[in-house]
Order: structure tokens, then sequence, then C-alpha cells
């Protein structure tokens, strides 16, 4: 459904002031009980467009207010007499709402968004099980020369969280978070290098088979393959869909080329090793391209003033950043290819 519930525990000496604030705000149901002798809870049910704006009230006024507390719960079942003469009324609505929307990128709330990032920008034992596993199983697929196998790999292989979590941070100028992200993405593909560096050295199979070959070359159209994962990975991220298919999509731009990168290492193939490394760094930097673009289009801004100061100079800066490096590998590909 298109529903969550918010609760909010109030202290009761400022349960007036803000129940007051919240019931002026759009909700399809809303209840008040006592919770203890010293708070009372309130249940607001609302459309998601509109939780942002509430938990946005909320957070300002948790800064302030002692004993105050918000719970996002969400609602996938809502029954009351009149729900289906509102669902007769949703669909008079949607034509109106469709012609809106179309302006607008739909996305969660920021808050949730938020969690989501924090949990992408650890690095814990399932992420670092998951890329050991999927570099082994994407090593043996270049060493058969195994598309399948390949693809398997790609399915396993966790890349887009944190990837996405540094377009995110990077967004909102969050620098601390943009350093977790930083380390869990590098620590990825570190494991991923030193897995292929390890089957590069003690073996030669694979090295001529067209798996391995397709990744040590780079051209402008790896861009566009770049870009086309980050906005995918981007736009499931925002509406918090299934990341497997756009999962695979980001380690295709990824996982290959990694693993292409340490396998061309370990034999000592230095000019393939510098095609592969190259094909990595022009897909990284085009998938947070298209994030934090995406990002900055759907609307994204922190509340507190002195976070909202920091997003607007992170946020050009970091388009101008990843705009300047694409630009400039780009440049390096035509220069490999004679055309510049």
């Amino acid at each position: 459904m298109n529903l969550q519930l918010i609760e909010v525990y109030i202290p009761d000496q400022h349960f007036e002031s803000i129940n007051d604030k919240l019931q002026k705000y759009d909700h399809r149901s809303y209840w008040v009980s006592s919770e203890s002798e010293e708070r009372m809870l309130v249940r607001i049910l609302v459309k998601k467009r509109e939780v942002e704006e509430i938990l946005n009230y909320l957070e300002e006024v948790s800064n302030v207010v002692e004993g105050f507390e918000t719970l996002l719960i969400p609602v996938h079942t809502y029954l009351a007499k009149n729900t289906i003469h509102d669902e007769a009324k949703e669909e008079e609505k949607k034509k109106d709402e469709a012609e809106k929307e179309k302006a607008h990128l739909l996305r969660s709330s920021r808050h949730e968004l938020m969690n989501a990032v924090e949990k992408n920008s650890h690095i814990t034992m399932n992420y670092s099980l998951l890329i050991l596993l999927s570099a082994i199983v994407a090593t043996v697929g270049f060493l058969k020369d195994s598309e399948a196998v390949v693809i398997g790999a790609m399915v396993i292989a966790p890349m887009i969280g944190p990837v996405i979590a540094i377009a995110f941070s990077a967004i909102l100028g969050d620098y601390k978070l943009l350093g977790k992200s930083v380390i869990t993405s590098v620590y990825g593909v570190a494991i991923i290098l030193i897995i292929s560096i390890a089957f590069g050295y003690f073996t030669d199979i694979g090295m001529q088979n067209d798996q391995y070959l397709d990744r040590t070359k780079v051209t402008i159209v790896d861009i566009f393959l770049g870009v086309a994962a980050g906005a995918a990975g981007a736009l499931a991220f925002l509406n918090r869909l299934s990341g497997n298919l756009v999962g695979v999509m980001v380690a295709v731009a990824l996982l290959p080329p990694s693993v292409a990168l340490g396998m061309s290492i370990g034999h000592g193939a230095f000019a393939s090793a510098y095609g592969a490394f190259l094909l990595v760094t022009v897909n990284i930097m085009s998938i947070l391209l298209a994030a934090v673009t995406i990002f900055s289009i759907s609307g994204i801004r922190p509340v507190r003033w002195e976070e909202v100061q920091r997003a607007n100079v992170s946020r050009p800066l970091a388009i101008v950043f990843v705009i300047v490096i694409v630009l400039l590998l780009a440049a390096f590909i035509l220069i490999g290819h004679g055309v510049i």
C-alpha cells in the first residue's frame, strides 16, 4: 500500500502545541492515546509522499525536546469502512496527480534512504563473504571463458550499495559517511583484486579468451554503460526497489573489469592491466556521475541549518568534480585510440 504509519511519543508539557501542528498535515487517520503519566502517543496514518514533510518537522522538534521519539512503520494493509469509497476517489485524482508527478522523481523519504545508506556504508561479514565468493566465481568464469558463470558472479556481488552510498553522502555533504562508503567500496574492490591476482599469478589460463580480453579494452561507449548503470541504481534506491537486477547492471560495470585488472597484474601483463584499470575507473566515475545527478534532481535536502550549508557546498562540488574526472578519462580514451 501507499501508506505509512508515524508514531510520535510526546512529553505532556509539549503535547498541545505539537499535536496542533501535526493535525494540520494531510493524513488518512489520526489517533491519540496516553502512553504513560509523562508522555502521549500520537499515531498518524499518511500517504508516502506526505511522510518526509512531517518527519522534517519532527526532526526539528526532537533536537530541542527531551523524551521526544518518532517511529516510521510501513503499512501493508489498511481496512476501514471508508476505504472502498476512498479508493474510488483516489482513482479520480490519479489523472491530475499523474501530470504533477511527471515533473518529479518519486522516492522514499530522506530518512528511510539515509538509514539504507548507513547500512550500505558498513563493512559486514555478509558483505565480505559475498564479495569474496563473487570474486572467486567471476575469476573461474574468466578461466573457463563462461559468460553464464560471470553473470552468476554478478548476481552475487553486492557492489551497488557502497557506490550509491558515496553519491548520496556527497549530495548531503555528510563527509563522515562519505569516508565510510569510500572505504567499504575500496575494500570490496581490493578483495576482488587479491583473488584475481592470485589466479593470474599461478596460471595463465583464460588470458586469451573473450571474457578477459573484452575487459582490458575501453571505449567511449563504456561511459554510457556506466551512466546507465548508475542511473538505474540510483532510481531503484530512491524507490527502495529490489536491487537484484540493478545490482547485476552495476556489477557488469565493476566486477568483470576488476577481475581482469587483477589477473593482468598477477600475470605481469601491465599493458592489459592499464586498459582494465582505465575501464574500472571510467565505470566508477560514470556511475557516480549519474547517481549524484539523479539524487540532486530528486530534491533530497537536509533540514538542519549547518547541514544545509554543508550540502549547498558539497552538492555542486561533487557534480563538478565527477564531470571533470569523466571528461579527463574520455580524453585518455580518445588519445589511446588516436582520435585526438
